[in-house]
Protein backbone atom coordinates (compact mmCIF):
# COMPACT_ATOMS: atom_id res chain seq x y z
CA UNK A 1 0.00 0.00 0.00
CA UNK A 2 1.24 3.45 -0.97
CA UNK A 3 1.26 5.87 1.92
CA UNK A 4 0.00 9.07 1.42
CA UNK A 5 2.85 12.25 2.76
CA UNK A 6 0.85 14.98 4.49
CA UNK A 7 2.34 17.02 1.38
CA UNK A 8 0.94 14.73 -1.10
CA UNK A 9 -2.66 14.73 1.06
CA UNK A 10 -2.78 18.62 0.53
CA UNK A 11 -1.92 18.59 -2.62
CA UNK A 12 -4.49 16.33 -3.66
CA UNK A 13 -7.04 18.62 -2.27
CA UNK A 14 -5.82 22.01 -3.91
CA UNK A 15 -7.83 22.57 -6.43
CA UNK A 16 -6.78 23.36 -10.58
CA UNK A 17 -9.70 25.23 -11.68
CA UNK A 18 -12.74 27.35 -10.68
CA UNK A 19 -15.59 27.36 -12.52
CA UNK A 20 -18.11 30.83 -11.74
CA UNK A 21 -21.54 30.22 -12.92
CA UNK A 22 -24.57 32.59 -13.17
CA UNK A 23 -27.76 32.19 -14.77
CA UNK A 24 -31.85 32.29 -14.36
CA UNK A 25 -32.26 29.58 -11.64
CA UNK A 26 -34.20 26.31 -12.96
CA UNK A 27 -34.23 22.65 -12.05
CA UNK A 28 -31.37 20.65 -12.66
CA UNK A 29 -28.49 23.27 -12.50
CA UNK A 30 -26.24 21.73 -10.00
CA UNK A 31 -26.64 17.74 -11.07
CA UNK A 32 -26.26 19.20 -14.66
CA UNK A 33 -22.70 21.26 -13.79
CA UNK A 34 -21.92 18.57 -11.94
CA UNK A 35 -21.95 15.88 -14.09
CA UNK A 36 -20.28 17.96 -17.29
CA UNK A 37 -17.08 18.44 -14.85
CA UNK A 38 -17.03 14.50 -13.46
CA UNK A 39 -17.54 13.25 -17.22
CA UNK A 40 -14.06 15.64 -17.61
CA UNK A 41 -12.62 13.22 -15.22
CA UNK A 42 -11.99 16.46 -12.77
CA UNK A 43 -12.58 16.11 -9.04
CA UNK A 44 -14.63 18.61 -7.15
CA UNK A 45 -12.58 19.92 -4.18
CA UNK A 46 -15.08 22.59 -2.72
CA UNK A 47 -18.82 23.86 -4.18
CA UNK A 48 -21.02 26.73 -3.09
CA UNK A 49 -24.21 28.01 -4.65
CA UNK A 50 -26.32 30.77 -4.11
CA UNK A 51 -30.10 31.36 -5.01
CA UNK A 52 -31.37 35.02 -5.09
CA UNK A 53 -35.05 35.07 -4.14
CA UNK A 54 -35.28 39.00 -5.07
CA UNK A 55 -33.49 38.29 -8.37
CA UNK A 56 -34.17 34.67 -9.38
CA UNK A 57 -30.81 34.34 -10.25
CA UNK A 58 -28.39 31.38 -9.25
CA UNK A 59 -25.05 31.67 -8.40
CA UNK A 60 -22.57 28.56 -8.31
CA UNK A 61 -18.33 28.34 -7.71
CA UNK A 62 -17.20 25.22 -8.42
CA UNK A 63 -13.24 24.21 -7.37
CA UNK A 64 -12.18 21.29 -9.18
CA UNK A 65 -9.19 19.42 -9.57
CA UNK A 66 -8.64 18.10 -13.31
CA UNK A 67 -6.58 15.31 -14.87
CA UNK A 68 -3.05 15.58 -15.99
CA UNK A 69 -3.08 17.17 -19.43
CA UNK A 70 -6.57 18.80 -19.02
CA UNK A 71 -6.01 22.17 -20.05
CA UNK A 72 -8.74 25.59 -19.41
CA UNK A 73 -9.31 25.38 -22.84
CA UNK A 74 -9.96 22.20 -23.52
CA UNK A 75 -12.17 21.87 -20.02
CA UNK A 76 -14.35 25.22 -21.76
CA UNK A 77 -14.57 23.55 -25.28
CA UNK A 78 -16.60 20.34 -23.29
CA UNK A 79 -18.29 22.61 -20.99
CA UNK A 80 -20.00 25.00 -23.72
CA UNK A 81 -22.55 22.07 -24.16
CA UNK A 82 -23.95 22.79 -21.08
CA UNK A 83 -23.50 25.84 -20.74
CA UNK A 84 -25.57 26.61 -24.08
CA UNK A 85 -28.37 24.27 -22.78
CA UNK A 86 -28.76 26.37 -19.24
CA UNK A 87 -27.57 29.87 -20.53
CA UNK A 88 -25.66 30.06 -18.46
CA UNK A 89 -23.02 33.02 -18.12
CA UNK A 90 -19.14 31.33 -16.85
CA UNK A 91 -16.03 31.49 -16.91
CA UNK A 92 -13.14 29.05 -15.41
CA UNK A 93 -9.81 30.20 -14.08
CA UNK A 94 -6.65 28.02 -13.50
CA UNK A 95 -5.71 28.87 -9.64
CA UNK A 96 -2.44 27.54 -10.14
CA UNK A 97 -1.90 31.05 -12.20
CA UNK A 98 -1.19 33.76 -9.84
CA UNK A 99 -3.25 37.12 -11.19
CA UNK A 100 -0.98 39.93 -11.79
CA UNK A 101 -1.99 43.51 -9.54
CA UNK A 102 -0.86 46.76 -9.82
CA UNK A 103 -1.07 48.88 -6.69
CA UNK A 104 -1.66 52.36 -6.40
CA UNK A 105 -0.65 54.74 -3.92
CA UNK A 106 -0.80 58.30 -2.61
CA UNK A 107 1.19 59.42 0.92
CA UNK A 108 -0.49 56.93 3.53
CA UNK A 109 1.48 53.61 3.37
CA UNK A 110 -0.93 51.07 5.99
CA UNK A 111 -2.24 49.96 3.22
CA UNK A 112 0.53 49.47 0.52
CA UNK A 113 2.70 47.89 3.26
CA UNK A 114 -0.19 45.19 4.40
CA UNK A 115 -0.46 44.19 1.09
CA UNK A 116 3.55 44.13 0.32
CA UNK A 117 3.61 41.51 3.86
CA UNK A 118 0.79 39.74 2.70
CA UNK A 119 1.77 39.12 -0.82
CA UNK A 120 5.39 38.00 0.11
CA UNK A 121 3.80 35.79 2.44
CA UNK A 122 1.70 34.05 -0.08
CA UNK A 123 -1.29 34.68 1.66
CA UNK A 124 -2.27 36.45 -1.54
CA UNK A 125 -2.07 34.72 -4.06
CA UNK A 126 -0.70 37.38 -6.47
CA UNK A 127 2.63 39.16 -8.00
CA UNK A 128 2.73 42.59 -7.54
CA UNK A 129 4.29 43.79 -11.07
CA UNK A 130 4.92 47.27 -9.95
CA UNK A 131 3.44 50.30 -7.35
CA UNK A 132 2.74 53.48 -9.43
CA UNK A 133 2.26 56.69 -6.98
CA UNK A 134 1.48 60.05 -7.78
CA UNK A 135 4.67 61.12 -4.52
CA UNK A 136 7.59 59.22 -4.05
CA UNK A 137 7.25 58.79 -0.24
CA UNK A 138 6.92 54.89 -0.55
CA UNK A 139 9.88 54.15 -3.25
CA UNK A 140 12.40 53.27 -1.37
CA UNK A 141 10.20 50.71 0.17
CA UNK A 142 8.54 48.96 -2.60
CA UNK A 143 12.28 49.12 -4.72
CA UNK A 144 13.08 47.00 -1.08
CA UNK A 145 11.19 43.98 -1.71
CA UNK A 146 12.82 44.15 -5.74
CA UNK A 147 9.30 45.59 -7.07
CA UNK A 148 9.51 48.54 -10.03
CA UNK A 149 7.88 52.04 -8.59
CA UNK A 150 6.69 54.52 -11.18
CA UNK A 151 5.93 58.06 -9.95
CA UNK A 152 3.38 59.75 -12.27
CA UNK A 153 2.52 62.96 -10.32
CA UNK A 154 -0.60 64.12 -11.05
CA UNK A 155 -1.77 68.11 -11.47
CA UNK A 156 -4.93 68.85 -13.79
CA UNK A 157 -2.84 69.85 -16.68
CA UNK A 158 -1.27 66.61 -16.18
CA UNK A 159 -4.10 63.84 -15.73
CA UNK A 160 -5.13 62.72 -18.85
CA UNK A 161 -1.10 62.34 -19.83
CA UNK A 162 -0.25 60.51 -16.47
CA UNK A 163 -4.00 58.27 -16.82
CA UNK A 164 -2.19 57.31 -20.58
CA UNK A 165 0.62 56.24 -19.32
CA UNK A 166 -0.89 54.18 -17.05
CA UNK A 167 -3.02 52.30 -19.34
CA UNK A 168 0.34 51.65 -21.07
CA UNK A 169 2.14 49.89 -17.98
CA UNK A 170 -1.29 47.66 -17.45
CA UNK A 171 -1.21 46.59 -20.86
CA UNK A 172 2.84 46.02 -20.66
CA UNK A 173 2.90 44.12 -17.57
CA UNK A 174 -0.63 42.25 -18.37
CA UNK A 175 -2.18 43.34 -15.16
CA UNK A 176 -4.97 41.69 -14.23
CA UNK A 177 -5.98 43.81 -11.22
CA UNK A 178 -5.52 47.42 -10.25
CA UNK A 179 -5.95 47.72 -6.10
CA UNK A 180 -5.85 51.86 -5.22
CA UNK A 181 -4.02 51.19 -1.95
CA UNK A 182 -5.14 54.43 -0.34
CA UNK A 183 -4.62 56.05 -3.91
CA UNK A 184 -5.56 59.92 -3.48
CA UNK A 185 -7.23 60.96 -6.75
CA UNK A 186 -10.23 59.97 -8.40
CA UNK A 187 -9.53 57.74 -11.81
CA UNK A 188 -11.44 59.63 -14.63
CA UNK A 189 -15.03 58.45 -16.03
CA UNK A 190 -13.01 57.07 -18.81
CA UNK A 191 -10.76 55.13 -17.24
CA UNK A 192 -12.73 53.80 -14.63
CA UNK A 193 -15.35 52.17 -17.62
CA UNK A 194 -12.01 50.60 -19.28
CA UNK A 195 -10.90 48.80 -16.46
CA UNK A 196 -14.60 48.02 -14.92
CA UNK A 197 -14.44 45.08 -12.93
CA UNK A 198 -10.34 45.09 -12.35
CA UNK A 199 -10.14 47.87 -9.83
CA UNK A 200 -10.76 47.51 -5.81
CA UNK A 201 -10.65 50.64 -4.14
CA UNK A 202 -10.65 51.50 0.18
CA UNK A 203 -12.10 53.90 1.71
CA UNK A 204 -13.05 54.75 5.48
CA UNK A 205 -16.45 54.04 6.27
CA UNK A 206 -17.46 57.93 7.46
CA UNK A 207 -18.42 58.16 4.37
CA UNK A 208 -20.47 60.25 3.25
CA UNK A 209 -20.98 62.05 6.32
CA UNK A 210 -17.56 63.27 6.73
CA UNK A 211 -16.23 63.70 2.64
CA UNK A 212 -13.25 65.18 1.81
CA UNK A 213 -10.19 66.31 3.90
CA UNK A 214 -9.05 64.96 7.36
CA UNK A 215 -12.81 62.63 7.72
CA UNK A 216 -11.05 61.13 11.03
CA UNK A 217 -10.94 64.68 12.77
CA UNK A 218 -14.63 65.29 11.77
CA UNK A 219 -15.83 62.20 12.55
CA UNK A 220 -13.87 62.71 16.61
CA UNK A 221 -15.14 66.25 16.64
CA UNK A 222 -18.86 64.83 16.30
CA UNK A 223 -18.37 61.92 18.52
CA UNK A 224 -18.48 58.68 16.48
CA UNK A 225 -18.54 55.53 18.43
CA UNK A 226 -16.85 53.34 15.73
CA UNK A 227 -15.03 53.61 12.20
CA UNK A 228 -14.80 51.01 9.82
CA UNK A 229 -13.42 50.45 5.99
CA UNK A 230 -15.02 49.44 2.73
CA UNK A 231 -13.40 47.79 0.08
CA UNK A 232 -15.39 47.71 -3.38
CA UNK A 233 -15.00 47.76 -7.13
CA UNK A 234 -14.35 51.05 -8.76
CA UNK A 235 -16.92 52.37 -11.33
CA UNK A 236 -17.38 56.33 -12.79
CA UNK A 237 -19.82 56.66 -9.44
CA UNK A 238 -17.16 57.91 -6.81
CA UNK A 239 -16.77 55.52 -4.03
CA UNK A 240 -20.62 54.23 -4.84
CA UNK A 241 -19.43 50.31 -6.87
CA UNK A 242 -20.20 46.92 -5.69
CA UNK A 243 -19.08 46.28 -2.16
CA UNK A 244 -16.94 43.13 -1.39
CA UNK A 245 -15.95 43.60 1.90
CA UNK A 246 -16.69 45.70 5.12
CA UNK A 247 -15.76 46.02 8.86
CA UNK A 248 -15.46 48.07 12.18
CA UNK A 249 -13.38 49.42 15.09
CA UNK A 250 -15.48 50.27 17.92
CA UNK A 251 -13.74 53.71 19.59
CA UNK A 252 -15.01 55.22 23.01
CA UNK A 253 -15.21 59.25 24.54
CA UNK A 254 -11.32 58.06 25.31
CA UNK A 255 -10.07 57.61 22.29
CA UNK A 256 -8.15 60.87 20.83
CA UNK A 257 -7.79 61.62 17.10
CA UNK A 258 -4.78 59.44 16.99
CA UNK A 259 -6.39 56.96 18.55
CA UNK A 260 -9.37 56.88 15.94
CA UNK A 261 -6.75 57.34 12.77
CA UNK A 262 -4.73 54.08 14.08
CA UNK A 263 -7.93 52.15 14.67
CA UNK A 264 -9.07 53.53 10.84
CA UNK A 265 -5.91 52.62 9.19
CA UNK A 266 -5.82 49.32 10.44
CA UNK A 267 -9.41 48.49 9.68
CA UNK A 268 -8.97 49.70 6.03
CA UNK A 269 -5.49 47.64 5.69
CA UNK A 270 -7.80 44.60 7.05
CA UNK A 271 -10.72 45.34 4.82
CA UNK A 272 -8.74 46.07 1.64
CA UNK A 273 -6.32 42.66 2.15
CA UNK A 274 -9.88 40.57 2.45
CA UNK A 275 -11.55 42.17 -0.58
CA UNK A 276 -8.38 41.91 -2.68
CA UNK A 277 -8.30 38.07 -0.96
CA UNK A 278 -11.32 37.45 -2.27
CA UNK A 279 -10.97 38.62 -5.87
CA UNK A 280 -7.56 36.42 -6.29
CA UNK A 281 -10.03 33.64 -4.92
CA UNK A 282 -11.97 33.98 -7.69
CA UNK A 283 -15.17 33.61 -4.73
CA UNK A 284 -16.47 37.21 -6.01
CA UNK A 285 -19.60 37.48 -8.63
CA UNK A 286 -21.57 40.57 -9.44
CA UNK A 287 -25.07 40.42 -8.41
CA UNK A 288 -26.24 43.87 -9.95
CA UNK A 289 -25.00 46.53 -7.79
CA UNK A 290 -24.35 43.64 -5.29
CA UNK A 291 -21.78 41.28 -5.06
CA UNK A 292 -22.23 37.68 -3.83
CA UNK A 293 -18.58 36.95 -1.95
CA UNK A 294 -18.16 33.25 -1.26
CA UNK A 295 -16.89 32.27 1.30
Amino acid sequence: MTEITASHAADLLRPDFVLLVTCQDRKGLVAAIAGSIAAQDCNIIHNAQFGDAHTGRFFMRVAFKAPEGLSREKFSVAFLSVASAYALEWQVHDVRVKLRALVMVSKGGHCLNDLLYRTATGYLPMEVTSVVSNHTTWQRRVEHEGIAFHHLPITPETKAEQEARLMALIDEQRVDLIILARYMQVLSDATCRKLEGRVINIHHSSLPAFKGAKPYHRAWERGVKLVGATGHYVTADLDEGPIIAQDVSMVDHADTIDDLIAQGQETESRVLTRAVKAHCEHRVMLNGARTVVFK
